[in-house]
């Protein structure tokens, strides 16, 4: 198994139908699905998941992290880039 490169980053787009929440480079994001909590950081594998309700929290790469609280939620990774559809 490789290293994960630490220099990577995430590009991060999180948004409801009706409010952008955030749309940049991230060191990492956290989220809810039914087997639990989860992390997503640079290098992830290519990932799909239904989001539980909850906080999902946004860690970018300058400044404080971003929290939303998500009453529902997709969730898609793939080459760096999650995506995420909240609170319809």
């Amino acid at each position: 198994m490789s290293k994960p490169n630490l220099t990577e980053k995430l590009n991060v787009v999180a948004r409801s139908p009706f409010e952008l929440y955030f749309d940049g480079e991230a060191s990492a994001l956290s989220a809810n699905n039914r087997i639990g909590a989860f992390d997503i950081l640079p290098g992830h594998a290519d990932f799909f998941s239904m989001l539980l309700p909850g906080e999902i929290i946004i860690a970018p790469l300058d400044g404080e992290p971003i929290k939303i609280d998500a009453t529902s939620g997709i969730l898609t990774v793939r080459n760096n880039q999650a995506f995420l559809f909240v609170n319809m």
